[in-house]
């Protein structure tokens, strides 16, 4: 006999039917579902056609995935690819065999900066930085940045809002030798469905999440059907952070969000009291896509240092090793600096 599973909408978690609610819940996410609700979901969700099972099978295909044995990346690339480099520890990468069509994204956005764009970005930006290692800028370091398609997680979610508050509006005026004060109170309650659009997360565990939010936002209108030829002279990770792990992340966006919005739509009091506040996620539609990146690490005393280029705006952000050596250095120079200072101000005293 064949035992119907239900998958989460939110999270794709296993969902377990419930005794004490008569719903499915899910032990990832904390969802609550009823079963008129997820059979709603399922109904929307259309079979996968003979096209898409074509492109699935040529993925997998013409995919070959590369594994580094130092630090245990998992790197894509085309099948014509024989040997290539792992562009967290820079060690050579063997290959592990082919990706199944699972790790297939459905959308993609090319590099817009090309690379001599992005190591002029580089050169400026180190320029304004201070006590950073010589070799940090070198040339050879320059040849360390990789084009990188990176995956990511990008959901649209449907949330119902249930927010209460305590509003004031207090004004005071004088009559006569007193003053007076009025103040009223209200019951301020929002309830609403609201849907956040193109909220992203990484799904590459290597890459500090904050690193890539910093680059952020990506322009989702120049999102093209994937295709392996966008991959030629780059590289792309496979991700190994599946929606279950990132939801959380996903999770905390998406309320923040929402918190704004309804935050927004709480005007003239004089002041507000939040007494309850809730942001129930009822469904999430994921697309699993590739964005382009121009990444680079440099080790320095045994630290990892990572800098990325949004591959599409240009956005770049990272953390440039201070070289201790040139800040005590100066700190010294500056010492000096202001004891002659001080020594030629006495003498011109005396």
């Amino acid at each position: 006999m064949n035992a119907a599973q239900y998958k989460c909408p939110n999270c794709d978690a296993e969902l377990i039917f419930d005794p004490a609610t008569q719903q499915l819940s899910c032990e990832f996410c904390r969802g609550m579902f009823t079963l008129e609700k997820i059979k709603e979901i399922y109904a929307d969700v259309a079979p996968q056609t003979e096209e898409e099972n074509q492109q699935q099978e040529s993925f997998e295909s013409h995919t070959n995935l590369y594994q580094c044995k130092s630090c245990g990346a998992e790197i894509m690339a085309e099948d014509d690819t024989t040997a290539t480099f792992c562009y967290y520890c820079h060690n050579p990468v063997i290959l592990a065999g082919r990706l199944k069509g699972e790790y297939k994204p459905s959308k993609i956005i090319g590099f817009h900066i090309k690379r001599d764009e992005a190591e002029q970005m580089f050169k400026e930006w180190c320029g304004k930085k201070k006590f950073i290692p010589a070799d940090f800028k070198s040339q050879q370091q320059l040849e360390k940045m990789t084009g990188l398609y990176v995956p990511f997680w990008v959901t649209d979610c449907k949330v119902y809002a249930d927010f209460h508050a305590l509003g004031k509006k207090t004004r005071s005026w004088t009559s006569g030798s007193y003053r007076y004060t009025e103040t009223k109170e209200y019951d301020v309650i929002r309830k609403a469905n609201i849907t956040t659009k193109g909220i992203p997360a990484d799904g590459e565990s290597k890459i500090e999440d904050l690193l890539m939010e910093s680059i952020e936002p990506f322009d989702y209108s120049a999102l093209k059907p994937f295709d392996m030829s966008y991959f030629s002279g780059f590289f792309a990770d496979k991700y190994d952070v599946d929606k279950q792990a990132v939801f959380p992340r996903i999770k905390e966006r998406v309320e923040t969000a929402c918190r704004n919005v309804i935050n927004q739509s709480v005007t003239g009091y004089s002041s507000t009291v939040t007494e309850h506040q809730k942001y129930d996620i009822e469904r999430t539609d994921w697309q699993y896509i590739m964005l382009p990146v121009w990444f680079m690490t440099y080790r320095y005393q045994d630290k990892i240092y990572e800098f990325a280029i949004n591959g599409q705006t240009g956005k770049l952000a990272g953390t440039p090793p201070l070289d201790k050596g040139k800040l005590a250095l100066a700190s010294v120079l500056f010492g000096l600096g202001v004891a002659l200072v001080t020594f030629l101000g006495g003498q011109f005293f005396i």
